[in-house]
């Protein structure tokens, strides 16, 4: 019994050690595909927040510097690219919650005082409310560097 099943080992080793280099090709080319969807995923989704965070930004430099609401549009649209932002970096594997977190604290406080009834007003604005809005742009500025900061550490440690 020992003897003839040595045998059919030796018989069929060709078939045996193909079965294994199969076995052993089918599971790493699937880890390879989980691997590379997942930072494919993390790409898309580190673009899309660096993009929408360029959108906010945008948005309240345009607002506070050129009293331009053509472009973007209400200063309230920013709560859209907040959540947005939000959104997109939950998807984000490595990326800690505290810098967009901060991010939807500094806009809840400061977009107010980025918005103006019309373009005269902004324009036409006291020195009080200007230094104000500079405030306001300067911290939304800074927050936002703060989470594309740490997209960015995300981008950079992918394979």
């Amino acid at each position: 019994m020992r003897r003839s099943l040595l045998d059919q080992v030796q018989r069929n080793s060709v078939a045996l050690i193909s079965l294994v280099v199969a076995i052993t090709s089918l599971v790493y080319n699937t880890w390879r595909n989980e691997f590379t969807e997942f930072n494919r995923n993390q790409r898309q989704s580190s673009f899309d927040t660096l993009a929408k965070l360029g959108e906010l930004q945008e948005l309240a430099f345009l607002n506070h510097f050129d009293c331009n609401f053509s472009v973007r549009g209400n200063v309230r649209s920013g709560w859209v690219l907040v959540q947005t932002i939000e959104d997109l970096t939950m998807v984000l594997d490595e990326l800690s919650m505290a810098s967009t977190q901060n991010l939807k604290e500094v806009w809840a406080g400061n977009w107010e005082a980025l918005s103006y009834e019309n373009t005269a007003a902004c324009e036409n604005r006291s020195e009080a409310r200007r230094a104000k809005g500079r405030e306001a742009a300067d911290a939304v500025a800074e927050a936002i560097d703060g989470v594309r900061h740490d997209v960015l550490a995300v981008l950079r440690s992918l394979d």
